[in-house]
Order: C-alpha cells, then sequence, then structure tokens
C-alpha cells in the first residue's frame, strides 16, 4: 500500500466496515492463546506494577519498576508486555506467559509506546523531549527521531487503512498527523481556537495543579486519549479540560465537532462488537458510553461513592471494562451490558495505564491493547 504523506485517507466509501473485526470476542491469535490471563497496572505514584488475578480479584504479584511506570503496552507480535518507565528512562519487559518481569532496557522518556502497522519500527512518546523517537521494535535500540511541534505529545491512533496516525499533545492543546512510518509531520490540528460547551477555564485548570499546571501559554484545551471509530470515519479524541470528546474527520482531517461527555474526560475504548465506545470522566467518576455510530450518548455510568476512572480495556470476551482509579489507588471492574460496578480494588498509588491481557487481534499498535 502506498499513500501520499500529504494526501492521508481512511476507509473507503464503498461500504461499512469494522476496523475492530480482527479484536472480536475469541479472536486470539496463537501467541496470545498462550498468554496466563491477567490485569497489569503500573503505578506512578509508587513506582511499581501490580498483577491482578481477573478470576478472584486478588493482586497476586508486585513488582519495583523504574520511575513512574505510565501505561503498560504489548509489544507489536503480542510477544512482549513492556512497561513503560517515564522518569526512570527505561522499559522493562513482562513474559505474558509468566506475568513475570524482566531486566530494563534503557530508552529516553518512554511516556507512551506503540508500534508501526507493519511491526518494523516502535514508536516512543517522548513527552518531555517533544519528539517521537524510532526505535528497534526487539531491542528497543534507538534508530531515529520525529522532532514534534508541541508539548505533551502522548496517545495516537492510526487510520482506518494504517497509512497515518493522529497524535495526542496535551500541554499544548493540538493533534500532530504524521505518516505511517513517523517520517513526515503532515498537519497541525489547533484545538485552542474552538469554543466548546462546558469547558474548564485555563485559569481554573491550573489552579488544580497536577498535570494540568503544565500547560503552555495560550492553551485553552488537553487532547489525551485518541481512538478511530470502527467504521473508520472518524478519529475521537478526549479532551480532560474541555470535559467531552472532540470528532475529527478521518478523510481532511479536521475538527467536525465536540460532544460534552463528563468532567476529566480521559480514555476511550470500543466495546468488542464495534457498537458502543466507552469514554472515562476521570474527574467525575463516570463512564459515558456512546453509540459508536451516530456518536449520541446512550448512557452515563457512575462509579457508587466517586472515583478517578483513568486508563484500561475491554476484556477479551467484551463482559467487562477495566480501568485504573488514577487519583484513589484502586481499580474498577465494571459490566459492559449494565454499568453496573462488579469490583473495586485496592492498588498502589498512582495506577495509570492499566493493561487486561490477553486481548484479541492480529497484532498490537501500541498503548494499553490497540489491537486489530
Amino acid at each position: 500500500m502506498t499513500t501520499s504523506p500529504t494526501t492521508p485517507t481512511s476507509v473507503s466509501s464503498t461500504g461499512p466496515v469494522n476496523v475492530y473485526a480482527g479484536a472480536g470476542v475469541g479472536k486470539l491469535s496463537e501467541t496470545a492463546r498462550k498468554a496466563r490471563a491477567l490485569v497489569y497496572v503500573p503505578n506512578s505514584g509508587a513506582n511499581t506494577v501490580q498483577v491482578i488475578d481477573p478470576t478472584t480479584f486478588g493482586v497476586i504479584g508486585t513488582y519495583p519498576t523504574g520511575g513512574q511506570p505510565q501505561h503498560v503496552v504489548p509489544s507489536w507480535d503480542m510477544k512482549t508486555l513492556w512497561v513503560n518507565d517515564d522518569i526512570g528512562n527505561d522499559l522493562v519487559p513482562i513474559d505474558p506467559n509468566t506475568g513475570k518481569p524482566g531486566t530494563r532496557v534503557n530508552v529516553q522518556d518512554p511516556y507512551n509506546l506503540y508500534f508501526t502497522p507493519d511491526g518494523a519500527h516502535a514508536l516512543v512518546m517522548a513527552e518531555r523531549l517533544r519528539r517521537i523517537d524510532v526505535l528497534n521494535p526487539k531491542t528497543m535500540a534507538w534508530e531515529r527521531s520525529l522532532p514534534v511541534p508541541c508539548q505533551g505529545v502522548n496517545h495516537a491512533d492510526y487510520s482506518a487503512d494504517l497509512s497515518f496516525f493522529v497524535a495526542s499533545c496535551e500541554f499544548s492543546g493540538k493533534l500532530l498527523v504524521i505518516d505511517r512510518q513517523a517520517t513526515t509531520l503532515i498537519k497541525v490540528i489547533d484545538l485552542n481556537s474552538t469554543t466548546t460547551p462546558g469547558a474548564t477555564s485555563a485559569q481554573a485548570a491550573m489552579q488544580m495543579g497536577g498535570p494540568r499546571s503544565n500547560l503552555a501559554p495560550g492553551a485553552s484545551a488537553m487532547p489525551q486519549d485518541v481512538r478511530l471509530t470502527p467504521d473508520g470515519t472518524r478519529f475521537l479524541v478526549a479532551d480532560m479540560l474541555r470535559n467531552g470528546i472532540w470528532v475529527i474527520n478521518a478523510f481532511t482531517p479536521r475538527i467536525e465537532r465536540f460532544i460534552p461527555t463528563g468532567k476529566g474526560a480521559h480514555g476511550i475504548y470500543p466495546d468488542r462488537q464495534g457498537r458502543r465506545m466507552f469514554v472515562s470522566n476521570r474527574d467525575e467518576g463516570s463512564v459515558s458510553v456512546l453509540d459508536a455510530s451516530s456518536l449520541a450518548i446512550v448512557a452515563t455510568w457512575k462509579i457508587p461513592g466517586g472515583g478517578s476512572p483513568d486508563m484500561g480495556g475491554v476484556t477479551a470476551d467484551g463482559s467487562q471494562l477495566w480501568l485504573s482509579g488514577r487519583y484513589h489507588a484502586e481499580v474498577y471492574v465494571l459490566d459492559t451490558a449494565t454499568g453496573a460496578l462488579i469490583k473495586r480494588i485496592k492498588v498502589n498509588a498512582g495506577p495509570h495505564g492499566l493493561l487486561v491481557w490477553p486481548q484479541p487481534g492480529s497484532f498490537s499498535l501500541g498503548h494499553t491493547g490497540n489491537t486489530r
């Protein structure tokens, strides 16, 4: 497949598709089938990764990591799970067949980790260094870097035809459109110039402290997770400051509209049928459920007693949504049919990019189980 880096394309208009069809219920690869069913929780405030048995909901292992582990990411071939130690400047490999960590690999500023669709390169979102580092996906040796014109590059997703990806710049309020091999910056989408309802003011955000205090001058948006809709026509981008979801046309690509969901909109996850999208609203302890086609909000699930749902994923059978409770040192397990809270599990401080494993799919594009 060859696509001009200046004319990104997405799904064809010949008929409906589901880009996540390969990640449906029961579609585990041979490698994923060998993996032990476990949930991995990186705790940024405790510098640990904890392992949970999803059948008993008990923590069965706690392992030290480097400084500020952010996400646990499956490799492109699903043979290794990588703990991203942002401040520790390393990646910790975990054997998914045993759930045990191996020897750390030195990598600069790995806030988040993705892979090119052909598996030829690993892409490190080096947030504080303002660049995307392209690495050997096996050895994690540095190959080259793509500097980015923004602050806080961290989340991304690929188009339906895998010809380009959209990455969010959290602290600058911008999105980057980049070719599939991370060689060329195609376009910058500025979210700051668009007025949206229900937004948190930049001044109020600065007073909140935490990651919001890192906002660049003039930034009034704070994009987080990026996820393609199942039909491949739109990218959804969670905005923690604007409190909702940006809808980006995947053909142009330009801003189409904004959907208010809840305070601190953060993570986005499709269900196993490609019919719904789950949005975690970290600052109000809720999950918004969107119809994947119309993007209408069809339900809002409140976590009883409150919480701070952040990152996570859907189980292989599609029945549960697991999310880290970033500011409450806990993990939430929700029933995807009803939104009922099945379990609340205590963990170490600062749980962040939780990974449910194994996941269906032929290959991993990165993050907490973005498979296709």
